[in-house]
């Protein structure tokens, strides 16, 4: 693995008396996707929001070599971390380039080649700039948090379930423009219950459990994994055999 850009040392995260996540740590490298699967309430959402800024924790989060803990979200999207997160967000009745701005606003002055850059990626975007956000599709709606989020030029996007609710045309869309940001120098922690499609693309994966982390390594390695497999893969493989 590459030097760290992220990363998490034995992190706990609760909920007055109930513990969401217990002791987990991860890193993530420069030029890296990582994905973390696992099932609905595992604990996924709540450690990104932790990392984010969102939700308190005990542990150490460190980025770029700067300990975390204590830095408020502004300052966080300062360093070059951003989250998209799982519902988007958006501001439904503000057009597309003015949620796009949105998302530039620690550095105003770099907007234009921040558009360049979002439109290159996202070019049903540009088509659809002056369009209102709550009228896209799904899809659309996707790429427009995601291209909100790389406004603020980040060097590490983490991105909560981008593939939830899409047509499957739209998440192959989706997970290859994952793939470009990687190959344009940001790195990605991936969310997802996706998880055929997320070890597809990632370098390397975590299995979270009910608030743990069962195993890490290689994606390709975890893809292979009989219990991968037959938790979180099996289902969806019978389902495309099924179809065919």
């Amino acid at each position: 693995m590459t030097a760290s850009l992220l990363s998490v040392s034995d992190v706990s995260i609760s909920y007055g008396k109930v513990e969401a996540v217990r002791s987990v740590s991860l890193d993530v490298g420069a030029n890296e996707i990582v994905t973390i699967v696992g099932a609905n309430g595992a604990g996924k959402t709540t450690l990104l929001n932790a990392i984010m800024g969102v939700l308190p924790q005990s542990g150490r989060i460190q980025f770029g070599g700067t300990d975390l803990i204590g830095l408020e979200i502004e300052d966080r999207v300062a360093a070059g971390l951003s989250l998209v997160p799982e519902h988007r967000e958006l501001f439904a009745t503000m057009n597309v380039e003015d949620n796009l701005l949105l998302g530039a606003f620690r550095n105003a002055k770099a907007a234009a080649q921040s558009f360049e850059r979002v439109y290159t990626l996202f070019p049903r975007l540009k088509e659809r700039r002056q369009q209102l956000a709550g009228t896209l599709s799904g899809g659309e709606q996707q790429m427009l948090a995601m291209g909100r989020a790389l406004m603020g030029e980040p060097r590490l996007v983490m991105l909560d379930e981008p593939s939830l609710g899409l047509a499957p045309l739209i998440v192959a869309d989706i997970f290859r423009t994952i793939g470009e940001l990687r190959a344009a120098g940001v790195s990605v922690l991936l969310v997802e219950q996706n998880a055929k499609a997320a070890l597809q693309i990632a370098d390397r994966a975590y299995v979270m459990e009910l608030g743990s982390f069962i195993l890490a390594g290689a994606a390709d390695a975890i893809a292979a994994n009989p219990r991968v497999v037959a938790s979180y893969l099996g289902f969806q493989n019978e389902a495309a055999a099924a179809a065919r």
